[in-house]
Formats: C-alpha cells, sequence, structure tokens
C-alpha cells in the first residue's frame, strides 16, 4: 500500500502484524523486491545494520537475510522530488547523483558544482552564477540539490554552482573559513532559522564583509541581526529589531490576542502582497515583491520552487545572468513558473490524493476508504501526529511515513496535521476536534519543537491552554537536526546539547513526554532517515497511553514501585519527605473509589497493615527472607523475556546471580491488591561490592533488576508503572545522557509501559533525568510544612539572659554581670566560635572592663546567632500523598513569601514596607544587626514578629473549624464588611498596628502583597496530587508546572503537576545576576585582606560547585555568581536567550578577576550543558585578555598552567568540569554510606577521577576526561565554595554537598600542602549571608541534628522519620571525611542525645532498629577515623548497644536462623553470640566488627579501631589495652574472611570446627572465621533446611 504512493521509496520501515490488504501487499512487495528501485535482493533496512552499500548509492544500508526480523519489511522512502506529486518524482538513479553530491571533509552539507562530473555545466556560453547557503536543518539539502541539478541539466543557458552549510557545522574553525572562501566569489547567500546565537554571530561577521559585493542576500526568519543582512535590489531590513514602529507594535498585539488565526493571516498576506505590489511602480515594490516570492518559494521547498526561486533571482540581480532573464523568466519557458503550495494547514496522509482542509472531509475518507483498505477496525484508537511542513515540501517526508505505518501497522488510525508557520495550536484545535468532540486518544508532536513559537520565541502559556483542552498525552519525538545517526549512535552524551535546549527542554514547558529519538540525518544527503527500533518504541508507547482512555478502570492493572536506598539498611520503601506506605494507602483507596479492582479488606487497612503486608517485616534488609516473594521467575522464562539478558552477564555473571535469587530462580518481593502490584525496587547492586560499579565504564544493571522491569511488562502486563517517591535507580541506570537508544538500559528496562513517578516538587532537576531516561510523566507532591526552629535546652536559656539584659544593660553593676553570664552560656552552648576573637577566651573577658558600647555589641552579636538559628526554617515530618497542609501548617511558607521582594509582579517585601514606615533602608538594618548592632538586632527581630503576627492574621480570617483552609476570604470583603474601622477591620493591618508599626498598616504596598500572599495560601493548601494521578491513569494529559522552591516561585503549587525544569537558554536572569553580585561581594569581603601598608589581597582562585536544582530554584545565581568572580557579563540576545558575553572593564570591576575552578554536578551537565559552555566561553575570555597578570588571575595561572603542562594557553584555561557522560557524582557519599574506603586519600583520587572530565566550548558536546587539567587548576585554589539555596535542604539533608567538596582534595594538591578556607553562601532568606563551612555545619546541626522540635517531629514519623535522623548523622560525617569541617561537639551532643539517654535509645531501637544500628556505627567509625574524641565510657556504651541491637536483628537470643543450620555451625555461631555476656565479654568484643564488615560492609576497619582491634597487622597497636590480649590474633589476614578450610567443612555437609587445620590453633579465630560464613551466606540459604 505504501509502495502505491511512492516510486522513489528510501528508507521506509514497517512492521508488526498486517491485516487485510495492506498485509498483501506488503507481500507482494516482499516477493519483488529485486524489481523496487533502490531496493537490492537480499532486502535492506535503515540505518544501523551491516554498513554501506556503494552500489545502493549513500543513502542506502544493506543487511543479510539471517538479520530480518519476523515479517518485518523495510524498504526505502522518498527522495527529494515534489510531494505535490504523491511525495516524490522519480529524478534519476541514486548512483547517478553521486558525482554531484560529496560532502567535504569537514562538514558541509552538499557541494553541488557545475564542475561536477555527471553534468556537463561549464558548456560554452553559460551564464554561471554561485549560491551559497546556511540552514538550521537538513530537509533542504535534497531539494536544493535537486533544483540545482534541473538548472545544470536544463537548456536555459544558465548554470549553478552551490554550496551548503548546516548552521551547526560554523562550530569548527575549517567550516568557517571555507564559508568565507566559498562567500568570496559567491552571487546570492540563502540564510534560514539562524537561531543560535554564536554562530548567528559567525554568519553576521563573513557576510557582512560580503555584503556589499553581493548582488542579493536572502534570510528567512532568523535572528535579529541577521535578518538586517537581507539585501534583495534596494529592499532591506536594516531596521529590524533596532526601533519600534507602529505597525509592528500593532502586528504584536495582534498575534498576542489571535494567536495562530492571525499567523495564519500573515501567510495568507504573504501570498497575496507580491500580486499587489506588481502593479505598483518603483524599484521598491519591485524588489519587495522578489523578496515574498523568494520566500514563498523556499516556504514551498519543493526542488521545482527552489529551482523557481535561484533563477529569478540570478536572473533579476546577478549581472551575468540579467542577459537571459527575458529567456529564463518567460512563462511559455517554464523554468521560472509561480509558487506551488500546499495549504497552510491541513491534514496530510501520504495514501490521500490530497491535503485535507477540514476534519469532516478526512474523518469521511479515513472510516468511508482508508481504513478499511488498511484493515483498521472502526474502534481503533487514533493518534493525532503534528508534522513539520518543511519536511513534506521537500520530499523529506520518510520518518514521518514510517511512523504513520507502524502504528496503522499496529492497529491504530492517524491523524496527520501541520502547520506552515511556528504556531501549531490551530491545526491541533482545527482538526483533532470534530462536532466539538476529541477525536483522538494521544499525540505525537514529531517536529520536536514546542507547540506554538517553535524555536524562535515560545508562548508556553497558549500551548498548555490548547493541549488541556484536548486534554490527551502529549508525546514530542525527536529528529536528530545537529547530529548525522552515526554522530549521535556515536555519543555517550547522546542528543546533541543545542537541540537539548531547543527540542527536550522547550516542549517540557509544553507538558512534553517522553523526548524519544525516532529519526536521524544520514551523513551524506542530510536526508531524514526512520531509526527503526526507536519508530517501534514510540508507535507503542503513544498506543498504551491511548488505551488508558478505553480502557475500563475495573481492567487496568498499575503496577507500584517502591525504592530502597541505601541498600540493606531498613529502608524498604523510602522516599525523600514521603511517608511512602500512608501515601500508597490513599492511592489505593482513591482508584478503588473511582473503580479499579482493589479488595474490600483495603477500606479497613491502615498504612502499618499494608506495610506488613509488603515487607512481612518493617526492618526488613532488601535480601531478608522475611520480605514478601511474589513472584519466582525461573531462568529460562528471565532468558526468554529479556532480550538483553545475555549482556549483563559480563558484570553479572550468569543468572540468576546472587541478587533478587533464592539460588535457582530471580525473586520479584512485592504484594497484589487485586489489579494493583506494590513492589519493591531491586537495589543498583552496589551492596554487593560498593567500588564495584564506581568505575565501570560498561556498568550495567543486574539480573535481578532486570526481571523486575520484564514482570511488570510481560507477566503481570502493568498497563502503567507508578515509581513511588523521590526517587529510584531506573533512571540513573548506564546509557546515554539524553535521546536514548535501544541499547541504553533505561530505554530497555521502562519498555513500553507508561511511567508515571511521584516526585517530591523541590526537586526539578532529578525529576527532569526521570522525564528523559525513563520517559517518567511526573507528578509533583508537597514536600512538609516547614516550622521556625524555635530554640531549646541552653539556647533558650541564653535568649533568656539576652532579654533581661536589654532591660538593665545601663545598670553599672548587673549590666557587666549579665554580660559576663551571656558569654560564658554562649560557651556552655558553643556558640564561642561564631563569636568576635576578642572574646573566644572566656578566662579573659570580662565586661566591667569594656564599654557599654562594646557589651552591646557582644550582646548583640550572641542575640543575632540566636535569632538566626530561631528563624531557621525546617521541614517537620513526612508528607503524605493527598493531604494539604492546615491552615497552620502554612503559616511559615507564608510568612518567607512575604519578605521576598517580588518586582517582576509590584510586590514589596513585608519588611521592606515595616523598614520603610520607620526611613530606614531595609538593607542597612540587616547590615547592622549582622554586625551586631544591638538596636537593630531588636529592631529586625521585632519587625520579623510583626511579619509573623501579620500573615497569621491573614491565614486566621480564613481557617475553619477543622483547621483547615477550604475557602481564602479576601482581605476586600473584610473591608466591605465594616468600612468604619477601617484599617482595623482588616486582621493583617491590625497586627501590624498592634506589633507597633502603625505607620505601616498605612501602606498601600500592602494592598497588592497581601492579595498576592492570598493567592500563595489558595496555592498552598490546594490539593491536586491524588487528583493528578487518577486523571494520568485516564490518559488524561497532566498540566504541567514548575520545580523548585515554593517560597521563591509559588507557581510551583499547587502540587500534582507533571513537573518541568525550565528554558536553560533563560539563566541567569537579571534578577539573579544582581543577586549574585551582593553575594559575591559579601564573599570577597570576608575573604580580601588589607596589608600594613594599605593594600587589598584577594584570594586568586576560587572552587566553585554548581548544582541543576539550585539553578532552577534561583534562575541560575551561582551560574551568575562564577561569572562575576571573573568579571564577565551574561548577556541577552535579541531573543531574550541568555547567550552572549561582555568581558567588564577592569575599572568598572574595582578589583582582580578571580580565578574559578568549576564542578557541575551531572544533573547539572545534563540540563545546562549550554550554561556550561557559556561558562567556558566566560572564563577563555578573560583568560585571554591582554590585561596585567596582577589583575587578571585567570590569565596568570592559565599562563603558569600553559607553560607547565605544554598546552596553549586558551586550552590551559579550561575550568569548567563534570562527571563522564552518563555518571553522576562524585560517590564520595556513596563510599561514606558503605564504610568501604580505606583513607581520605582514596575519596580524593575517585572524586578527581570521577569529576575530572573537561567541557570544552569549542567542542561543544564532547567531556574528555582531563585528570591533569583538573588537578592543575584545583592546585592553585585558595578557597571553596557552595550555595545554599533553600531551607528544606541543608548540608545534612543530602550527601550531594559533601560528596562534591574538594576542600581537602585542594590542600592534597597544593603545592603548600595548605588547606583551602570553605565558604558557603545562604540565600534562603531574603538577607544573604556567606559563612565559613564550618559556621553552616554548626547551624544545620543545631537547627535539625540536636533540635528536639526536629527529631521528635521525624520520631513521630515512625520507622522512616528515624531513618531520617540517622542520615543527617551520617552526612555530618561525611563533612568530616571531605573538610575536616565540623566541630567535636556535634558528635559529643548528637551522642548525649540519642545514645546516653536510655528513654531514646529504646524509642530508637523500637522504631527502626536497623537505623539505629546505622547510628551506632556511624558514632564508631567517626570515633575510629579520629573525627571525634570521647571518652571510653561512651565508646563502651555504643559497643554494648550495636551488641543488643545485633542480637535482636539477628534473631540469636531465640536461636531463629540456627535452627536451620547444620549441628556444628549452629553450635559455632551460638558460641560467639556468647549468652553470657560478662563471661564472654572478650569474645563478644572480638567478634563483633565481623558482623557489619562481612554483610554490610557500614564501616570498615575504622570502626574495628574503635572496637580496640588493629586495622591491619601493619598499623598500630590495639587502641583500647584492656582488650588487647583478647583480640591479638583477629588483626591478622586470615581473620579478614573465612578460611578456606571452613568454608570447605560447610559446603561438605559440616564437618566439626575442631577438624579444620589452623596454622596458629586459634579456637576463637576459628569459631569466627566460621561465624563470618555463616553470617556471609545469603539468609535465602540459612533458611533451607537442606542447606
Amino acid at each position: 500500500a505504501i509502495l502505491r504512493c511512492s516510486p522513489d521509496i528510501k528508507f521506509l520501515r514497517v512492521s508488526g502484524t498486517w491485516r487485510g490488504p495492506a498485509q498483501r501487499a506488503f507481500g507482494e512487495a516482499r516477493e519483488k523486491r529485486d524489481e523496487v528501485p533502490g531496493v537490492r535482493g537480499g532486502g535492506v533496512r535503515g540505518v544501523g545494520a551491516g554498513g554501506a552499500d556503494p552500489s545502493l548509492g549513500p543513502s542506502c544500508w544493506r543487511r543479510d537475510d539471517d538479520d530480518a526480523r519476523g515479517d518485518d519489511i523495510t524498504t526505502s522512502l522518498g527522495g527529494g522530488g515534489s510531494l505535490l506529486d504523491r511525495i516524490a518524482r522519480g529524478r534519476g538513479s541514486d548512483a547517478s547523483r553521486v558525482g554531484l553530491e560529496r560532502r567535504r571533509a569537514r562538514g558541509h552539507v552538499h557541494d553541488v558544482s557545475s564542475r561536477g562530473q555527471a553534468v556537463g555545466a561549464d558548456a560554452g556560453g553559460d551564464a554561471k552564477f554561485k549560491v551559497v547557503y546556511v540552514v538550521l536543518e537538513s530537509q533542504y539539502q535534497a531539494s536544493m540539490t535537486a533544483a540545482v541539478e534541473s538548472i545544470n541539466t536544463g537548456d536555459s543557458g544558465v548554470t549553478c554552482e552551490c554550496v551548503g552549510y548546516l548552521l551547526e557545522e560554523l562550530r569548527d574553525a575549517d567550516n568557517v573559513e571555507a564559508f568565507k572562501k566559498d562567500l568570496a566569489d559567491a552571487n546570492v547567500f540563502v540564510g534560514s532559522l539562524i537561531f543560535i546565537q554564536e554562530l548567528a554571530d559567525i554568519v553576521v561577521e563573513a557576510v557582512t564583509a560580503e555584503r556589499d559585493r553581493l548582488d542579493a542576500v536572502v534570510v528567512f526568519p532568523s535572528m535579529p541581526e541577521v535578518m538586517r543582512l537581507n539585501k534583495v535590489g534596494t529592499f532591506t531590513m536594516s531596521t529590524i529589531g533596532q526601533s519600534k514602529s507602529v505597525v509592528s507594535e500593532f502586528m504584536k498585539s495582534k498575534k498576542k490576542e489571535d494567536g495562530s488565526s492571525f499567523e495564519e493571516a500573515m501567510l495568507k498576506l504573504l501570498r497575496t502582497l507580491p500580486k499587489v505590489l506588481k502593479y505598483l511602480p518603483g524599484d521598491k515594490a519591485k524588489d519587495a515583491k522578489s523578496f515574498m516570492m523568494s520566500f514563498q518559494y523556499w516556504l514551498g521547498g519543493s526542488p521545482e520552487n527552489l529551482r523557481s526561486m535561484l533563477l529569478s533571482l540570478a536572473a533579476t540581480y546577478v549581472p551575468a545572468v540579467q542577459p537571459r532573464a527575458d529567456l529564463v523568466q518567460n512563462e511559455e519557458n517554464h523554468y521560472v513558473e509561480e509558487p506551488v503550495l500546499l495549504p497552510d494547514t491541513g491534514i496530510w496522509h501520504p495514501m490521500a490524493d490530497a491535503v485535507f482542509e477540514d476534519a469532516a472531509s478526512y474523518f469521511d475518507w479515513l472510516d468511508r476508504e482508508h481504513a478499511s483498505f488498511a484493515g483498521l477496525a472502526t474502534d481503533a484508537p487514533v493518534v493525532g501526529v503534528v508534522l513539520q511542513k518543511s519536511h513534506i515540501n521537500t520530499g523529506d517526508a520518510g520518518h514521518y511515513i514510517s511512523l504513520i505505518s507502524e502504528l496503522e501497522a499496529r492497529g491504530a488510525k492517524v491523524v496527520c496535521v501541520y502547520s506552515g508557520g511556528l504556531d501549531f495550536s490551530g491545526p491541533i484545535k482545527r482538526y483533532f476536534f470534530q462536532n466539538g468532540l476529541v477525536k483522538v486518544d494521544s499525540v505525537i508532536n514529531l517536529t520536536g519543537f514546542a507547540l506554538v513559537g517553535g524555536p524562535a520565541s515560545q508562548d508556553h502559556p497558549k500551548a498548555v491552554e490548547t493541549l488541556t483542552s484536548l486534554g490527551v498525552p502529549y508525546l514530542v519525538a525527536v529528529p536528530l537536526v545537529f547530529q548525522s545517526f552515526q554522530e549521535w549512535e556515536a555519543s555517550e552524551l547522546g542528543l546533541h546539547p543545542v537541540q537539548v535546549a531547543l527540542q527536550v527542554s522547550l516542549p517540557e514547558l509544553d507538558g512534553a513526554i517522553e523526548p524519544i529519538i525516532f529519526a536521524g540525518r544520514e551523513g551524506v544527503t542530510g536526508k531524514s532517515v526512520p531509526l527503526d527500533d526507536r519508530i517501534s518504541v514510540l508507535a507503542q508507547r503513544s498506543l498504551k497511553w491511548a488505551a488508558l482512555r478505553r480502557k475500563e478502570n475495573k481492567d487496568k492493572k498499575v503496577a507500584v514501585t517502591i525504592f530502597q536506598f541505601p541498600p540493606d539498611k531498613g529502608n524498604v520503601g523510602t522516599a525523600a519527605y514521603l511517608d511512602v506506605f500512608g501515601s500508597i494507602l490513599s492511592v489505593a483507596k482513591e482508584l478503588k473509589r473511582k473503580g479499579y479492582s482493589l479488595p474490600d479488606e483495603l477500606d479497613d487497612m491502615d498504612a502499618e497493615a499494608l506495610m506488613d503486608m509488603v515487607l512481612n517485616d518493617k526492618e526488613a534488609k532488601y535480601d531478608s527472607p522475611s520480605l514478601n516473594v511474589l513472584y519466582r521467575m525461573p531462568v529460562d522464562e528471565y532468558q526468554r523475556l529479556t532480550p538483553y539478558a545475555s549482556e549483563l552477564e559480563a558484570n553479572w555473571g550468569p543468572p540468576p546471580g546472587n541478587l533478587n535469587s533464592d539460588g535457582q530462580n530471580l525473586v520479584v518481593y512485592g504484594a497484589k491488591l487485586g489489579n494493583v502490584f506494590i513492589g519493591v525496587q531491586p537495589t543498583f547492586g552496589y551492596e554487593g561490592d560498593p567500588m564495584r560499579l564506581l568505575f565501570s565504564k560498561s556498568a550495567s544493571p543486574h539480573h535481578g533488576f532486570a526481571a523486575y522491569y520484564t514482570y511488570l511488562e510481560k507477566i503481570f502486563e502493568a498497563d502503567a508503572v507508578l515509581h513511588f517517591g523521590t526517587h529510584g535507580s531506573l533512571e540513573f541506570m548506564p546509557g546515554k545522557q539524553v535521546g536514548m537508544s535501544g541499547a541504553c538500559y533505561p530505554d530497555r528496562l521502562a519498555g513500553t509501559v507508561p511511567n508515571l513517578y511521584y516526585y517530591a516538587a523541590n526537586n526539578p532537576s532529578e525529576a527532569t533525568i526521570a522525564k528523559r531516561r525513563s520517559y517518567a510523566a511526573t507528578i509533583s507532591y508537597l514536600t512538609p510544612p516547614a516550622e521556625n526552629a524555635g530554640l531549646y535546652k541552653g539556647l533558650k536559656e541564653l535568649s533568656e539572659l539576652v532579654s533581661s539584659y536589654q532591660g538593665l544593660r545601663e545598670n553599672a553593676a548587673r549590666g557587666p554581670s549579665i554580660v559576663n553570664s551571656i558569654v560564658a552560656a554562649a560557651y556552655s552552648c558553643n556558640l564561642d566560635k561564631d563569636l568576635p576573637a576578642e572574646i573566644t577566651s572566656l578566662e579573659s573577658y570580662d565586661a566591667a572592663k569594656v564599654s557599654l558600647d562594646e557589651r552591646d555589641t557582644v550582646v548583640g552579636l550572641v542575640y543575632r546567632k540566636l535569632m538566626e538559628i530561631e528563624s531557621r526554617l525546617l521541614p517537620m515530618g513526612l508528607h503524605t500523598v493527598g493531604v494539604p497542609p492546615s491552615a497552620q501548617e502554612a503559616i511559615a511558607t507564608l510568612v518567607s513569601i512575604a519578605e521576598i521582594d517580588r518586582p517582576e509582579d509590584d510586590v514589596v517585601g513585608l519588611p521592606r514596607i515595616v523598614a520603610k514606615s520607620l526611613g530606614r533602608p531595609l538593607e542597612e538594618i540587616y547590615r547592622n544587626a549582622d554586625e551586631g548592632v544591638l538596636a537593630d538586632v531588636e529592631l529586625l527581630q521585632k519587625i520579623t514578629l510583626a511579619v509573623r503576627a501579620s500573615v497569621k492574621a491573614l491565614v486566621d480570617a480564613s481557617t475553619d473549624a477543622d483547621g483547615r483552609v477550604k475557602e481564602v476570604t479576601p482581605m476586600a470583603k473584610l473591608m466591605a464588611s465594616a468600612p468604619v474601622f477601617g484599617k482595623l477591620a482588616v486582621p493583617y493591618r491590625k497586627a501590624l498596628v498592634d506589633s507597633g508599626f502603625a505607620k505601616a498598616a498605612d501602606d498601600a504596598a500592602l494592598t497588592p502583597l497581601f492579595e498576592y500572599l492570598e493567592f500563595c495560601l489558595n496555592q498552598v493548601v490546594a490539593d491536586n496530587e491524588l487528583g493528578a494521578l487518577v486523571e494520568a491513569l485516564d490518559g488524561v494529559y497532566i498540566e504541567p508546572g514548575p520545580g523548585g522552591d515554593p517560597i521563591r516561585n509559588p507557581k510551583v503549587l499547587p502540587t500534582g503537576k507533571n513537573m518541568h525544569a525550565l528554558d536553560p537558554q533563560s539563566i541567569p536572569t537579571s534578577a539573579a545576576v544582581d543577586c549574585a553580585k551582593r553575594v559575591v561581594d559579601k564573599l570577597l569581603d570576608k575573604l580580601k585582606t588589607v596589608g600594613d601598608d594599605g593594600a587589598v589581597a584577594y584570594p586568586e582562585s576560587i572552587a566553585f560547585t554548581l548544582w541543576g536544582t539550585d539553578n532552577i530554584k534561583t534562575y541560575g545565581e551561582s551560574l551568575a555568581q562564577v561569572m562575576e568572580l571573573v568579571g564577565v557579563r551574561p548577556m541577552p540576545d535579541a531573543l531574550g536567550r541568555v547567550n552572549k558575553l561582555q568581558l567588564v572593564p577592569l575599572e568598572e570591576l574595582g578589583r582582580p578577576r578571580i580565578d574559578v575552578v568549576v564542578t557541575c554536578s551531572g544533573v547539572f551537565r545534563d540540563l545546562f550543558i549550554n550554561q556550561m559552555n557559556l561558562l567556558d566561553r566566560a572564563v577563555k575570555l578573560a583568560a585571554e585578555a591582554d590585561e596585567p597578570l596582577e589583575s587578571n588571575f585567570v590569565r596568570k595561572h592559565a599562563i603558569e598552567q600553559a607553560k607547565e603542562m605544554g598546552v596553549s594557553v586558551r586550552q590551559a584555561a579550561t575550568r569548567v568540569f563534570s562527571n563522564a557522560a552518563g555518571s553522576y557524582s562524585a560517590n564520595v557519599g556513596l563510599a561514606v554510606e558503605n564504610g568501604g574506603w580505606e583513607s581520605e586519600a582514596q575519596l580524593q583520587e575517585q572524586f578527581v577521577g570521577r569529576k575530572g572530565f573537561a567541557f570544552d566550548s569549542d567542542r561543544p558536546g564532547m567531556m574528555n576526561q582531563q585528570t591533569d587539567l583538573f588537578k592543575a587548576a584545583l592546585s592553585t585554589v585558595d578557597v571553596t565554595f557552595q550555595n545554599l539555596d533553600s531551607s528544606e535542604i541543608s548540608v545534612s539533608d543530602v550527601s550531594h554537598y559533601f560528596d562534591s567538596d574538594p576542600t581537602k582534595v585542594v590542600q592534597g594538591l597544593r603545592k603548600d600542602g595548605r588547606k583551602p578556607m570553605a565558604m558557603m553562601a545562604d540565600t534562603t532568606t531574603a538577607n544573604a549571608q556567606v559563612r565559613t563551612l564550618a559556621e553552616t555545619v554548626r547551624l544545620d546541626a543545631r537547627t535539625k541534628l540536636l533540635n528536639p522540635k526536629f527529631y521528635e517531629g521525624m520520631l513521630a514519623s515512625g520507622y522512616e522519620g528515624t531513618r531520617e535522623i540517622t542520615k543527617r548523622l551520617k552526612n555530618t560525617m561525611g563533612w568530616s571525611a571531605t573538610s575536616g569541617e565540623v566541630d567535636n561537639f556535634v558528635y559529643e551532643d548528637a551522642n548525649d542525645t540519642f545514645i546516653k539517654d536510655p528513654e531514646m535509645q529504646k524509642r530508637l531501637l523500637d522504631t527502626n532498629p536497623n537505623a539505629f544500628r546505622d547510628m551506632i556505627t556511624t558514632f564508631l567509625e567517626a570515633n575510629g577515623r579520629g573525627y571525634w574524641d570521647t571518652d571510653d565510657e561512651n565508646i563502651e556504651r555504643l559497643q554494648d548497644l550495636y551488641q543488643e541491637v545485633e542480637d535482636r536483628l539477628e534473631g540469636i537470643q531465640a536461636n531463629l536462623s540456627c535452627r536451620a543450620l547444620p549441628t556444628s555451625l549452629g553450635a559455632a555461631w551460638l558460641s560467639l553470640a556468647c549468652a553470657s555476656r560478662r563471661r564472654h565479654r572478650a569474645c563478644r568484643e572480638a567478634t563483633r566488627p565481623r558482623r557489619p564488615f562481612v554483610s554490610s560492609g557500614f564501616f570498615g576497619r575504622s570502626v574495628a579501631r574503635s572496637l580496640g582491634r588493629s586495622e591491619r597487622p601493619a598499623r598500630a597497636a590495639p587502641r583500647r589495652a584492656a582488650l588487647a590480649g583478647s583480640t591479638s590474633t583477629l588483626g591478622s589476614t586470615r581473620a579478614a574472611a573465612p578460611t578456606q578450610h571452613a568454608r570447605a567443612a560447610c559446603q561438605a555437609g559440616c564437618a566439626p570446627v575442631s577438624a579444620s587445620p589452623r596454622e596458629e590453633g586459634d579456637s576463637t579465630s576459628s569459631l569466627y572465621d566460621v561465624a563470618s560464613l555463616a553470617l556471609s551466606l545469603p539468609r535465602s540459604l540459612l533458611s533451607r533446611e537442606k542447606k
């Protein structure tokens, strides 16, 4: 059937089960394939098989017969003829074009020459002209080739030489030189869609140099500066984009009002205007007509249209051709014809005779004629497809036809729409509806661009409105534009960075999902070729989304997937900020209400019961036999259903392996509730060997992981998968960064099942990774409500002392006494390091000996520190999906929102309004308070309390009796109801009066502020988390929304949105640049030193860490900080995209340029690789500036390193580094988590090795390992620096911050061995702070880990809350490992809080024994590694507690597991348990470290040191002499692992332990080895009697 539509077929992939006439037609075609032009015997297929077959021409690829799969047929499609004549006309064989098309060595699109061998273009007397063109996309290449061939082989007496470039190819310097050389003798230049700023600059420079000489310059929609190059006779666009005009403003307003209808009107005007202009006198009208006619020809795109365009321009403006103008332009000769155009919008189908301009006629044809012919059912699903008209025009539609045929082969009807412009909202509204009803079940956009605006300027709200009204899943597939297929296939990064920004990031803002690569650009001809496996995946996934709309809820199967990280630590079913089982219960009950098949007992089930059903034991480790095994998959079934199973054996051996295995089968953990499966995602595999996959380039999931996803798709047959919470491992599996291939593991594992993903709203960066790498449609959930940290214990008492001083400060006797008490109390609270140097010695400080002002300053500094702690926001407990915060829980968030100025919304922050009412600048109050000016500290606290009171009044006015906000009461309504009382009738104004700020209560700025807060309150308490999930499972479009910090951007709320990041080319914003300057100024003020001679010295180099989420939340503040230090200003281009740079003059900068070393997170690299390009260009711009070295440290270091390393200065100025493509983090956090590291040097080498991949703006998209350059750059660093942007995530909440901290790395690389100063910026409040890292760690510990409000809130959440407490202790130790900036008191106070208190011990043990054990081992490890200095009593207590927890977890006292062991082995294990603790203390302590080291590897040898043993034989003697006698042999290498004899004894039927020969005859060590073996066996073996 498809063969009938095009005689010149190349690259058509058809697969699946064919029905009716279509099947017969293709069967006949297959039998006669030797007769099909361009198809040889033996069959061919699309790109990717076997290699090129020269006999078939440059576009054809061969394959052997045995490479065929099933009944698939692959033919070729489409090459270059006019689509107006049934897609393509034959233009001669491919072989005849080989001589005409050649690709130059370094990147020409093509070069069709009048001197080519195949065409005698140099025949005497011909008039010749030369055309050079630059285009964004390659589809015009074949048409231009055919057009030039038509000219050169015709009899017009005119010949043409044509050279074309893809825009992206101009990044290469050699290509730029060739481009300039080609322009030097060209007559005509043509450009189109030149929208990339740095490449537009190259085009402008090159064409400007030749513009006056060129006969014509024709530029179609591009950047304004490129459009200004236009020169068609007297017609120019010299003022475009430079000034406003009445006409342009009118057109903009009409476009905004009318949208796509306006664009369509403009296209119609473009068609009619030339007809009007030809009747007007004068050259300007004639030249304007020529330009518009050229634009029409270009939009037409066919070879015939382009031939007419080239000949018309040449005959009119090229002197050599003008003498033949009459001949060429004579209508009877048909050299130049009127443009032949498709309708501007329509429905296109390759089997139809014409384009349809209304939906009714298309559906009539589809149902009456085509559906029956193709064997499609009446009720077949309908897929809407959005196409790019230029591909249809130019005959480059083979990839479109391939997808259409694939969808129809799978039983779907297809509706393909296009637009002549860049606004597709009109065609969607016009053609995807009929009689007011939606006619499609899912939509695939094949253009790869945003729905409205394409690559230029987008209108995302309009796109969202259009897609919401349509209400079906919206997929945007991506054709390769800037890479050939071969380049993409070989790339570890995957999709080209520019294309990621234009065709992945921007469509995501419209709500697009699943950026699947579906077509490639063939490297020789530039033709679009379908990628057959990608086409198949795209078709299947779109149809499964469509099926959700048609299937009844009672028949739908949903697979809920829960996670566990870290593995093996009692963390099954955990996620960031989320009560997982409580949330799953909410979801399950909601689904049951919606008609899903779930059991009735669910109605009475609570979260604890659900957890027990899935896990059987809430403290279960991942490999515990207590986990519920739902399915055992035989190896042969696994291998049959998992095509890539054999590829995993290189890393994991043959299946079933050791993970998710019972020794014979692969096991799937979980439970079923009717048609809902709740399963536990297998771990990544690190737990078996923490270092195994860290450096592996060929890493892969293990067999158990693959079996789990095979089960979901092919055995359980899920209609949708719901990944529950932030986050799992699927999206981080090895593969390309963006633009997965069929060999990438996320793509393989995800299969074809729709993937829904609950993701924390404050983490848009990693959510974006899930969207792109695992094809997830994310649904945001709220993070827990925040509260002020408050004061407690000694801090509260200290605050009371400060309050008493305020009333007695001038009392000569009592004032100094109270100050001395304040200082003493500050010391007891460990605030001494936060106070000035003059009072750091308690013995020497006497308040009576200093002035009143000095006493005020001391008290002011203490007070300020207390207020800083008290006002810190911290999340309370965990969030449950579908449960919005109460009114009171919303107050702290609203207070923070009220404090921020929002000039873009004409909103002034409340603190500024109050300060203004006092006649004080707010910045002055902040500055004085930071410096300890007591009066301003008190004033700032008074302002803070007033803000809280007024916001509380706002919330209270809308709170119902249940403490919930159902409907926000507008303040205007309150004023109208009580006009007599004026401002006192409005609660928030009355609160300000009561707080002592009556003048502020009258400020008009309060009205817009509190209207904004009313809106925010509505957003905070709204809830669509369950609603969005239910709609998604119904196949409904999920409304998109930004992720990030709801305080900075309340549009993050309400949750339940398909979360996206932002346009990467929009940052840093101007507001972010302003904030960055303030932070950098504060940083340098703290760091600069003033010499005795008054000279100011600055740090020469600062190491920066850039995070994806942080830059999304702050719109690029940290990105701007880097450029501010270097002295380079980011600038927007004409379209508002930030991709231009300006070197700030040294005179304006007022200081030297500071060198930087930028380490980007893997997520930042994925999301903002274009900004990495910007950073690299900025640094190199500074390095190449001709400035004194003492004023330009970037250049100074680059020159030094260039000399040392023998490279150019530009190369030595490389300063932007990250992980290799597809790799994330330094994995320092993982090593710390598992305890599997020998020394800090190992962590440091790991950091350098994994983070030492350099970005080079001269070769964008390439990440090459440059470890030596990385080390050289780090060796000059004086300061390390990171940013905190949100109160929700601080330095101890996650491991990311210390994982990327290079402080000790730099110390090891510096020649002087000096540790750099470690600094942190805190922009979580309106008053941004810059602190040392040590200050930040102290503040974080006081507000979270040591704060009763925090840990009691977490303990109230039970099992998962205990894990959160332990995690913060572990992360605190991580900072000790990477920076050494953790004070001893943090560990000591944490030990007092959680270990010394017997009642707290019991609560932790009862709530989550595994997490409590991990807490104990962390304390022991911190002591063993020398990070915590404490007394022996604390260590002994920890040792005893560790054994007690072990006993409980292992069930030794009940002798549970030993019942399954042979007698001798069981007896050995029980002996080691030492039932009488006192009698066998030495034995117990001797064996204690083995269990965690063998089975878990948490803390390794450092704990052995803390327990009193040497780390290994060559190291120091045991620290604890009391244990030396009983543990002397345990430091030997024999004790590190079970002996061969002991292992053999067990395997042979358990010979007596005493029969095992020992070289030293130490019975304790023998028992120890056998017990070690038992403890290292899989639990599944221990539970089987026959073992």
